[in-house]
């Protein structure tokens, strides 16, 4: 297991990754993604980050391009200069001033 702000594996600026990612830990996304992200943790979508893609997990920060759905268990995160389009399911959702949100959002009881 990954100490709280170890981050386990990182997809740069410039990759592009076509599939269904999962990963065990903090995961930082930098890249291109279209499919689906597991992480039993945190999942770390940085500003230049273009997702297209449905994301699972337990803590998802979001500061670039995101559609799809998300269903965090404990908490979402969308921070400026953020694109979001999609259905965020989580206890727990911010959505800084200045983001672009296009979606539903569903809160349900942390378990």
């Amino acid at each position: 297991m990954a100490s709280n702000n170890e981050i386990c594996a990182i997809i740069e600026e410039g990759c592009r990754f076509e599939g269904n990612l999962s990963f065990n830990g903090v995961v930082r996304i930098s890249g291109i993604v279209t499919g689906s992200i597991f992480s039993n943790d945190t999942l770390i979508i940085s500003e230049g980050a273009v997702i297209n893609a449905d994301i699972n997990a337990n803590i998802i920060l979001i500061s670039g391009t995101v559609k799809g759905n998300v269903k965090a268990t404990s908490r979402v995160e969308i921070r400026k200069p953020a694109r979001f389009e999609g259905t965020v399911t989580s206890p727990s959702l911010i959505v800084e001033e200045g983001v672009i949100f296009h979606g539903v959002t569903k809160m349900k009881d942390k378990k």
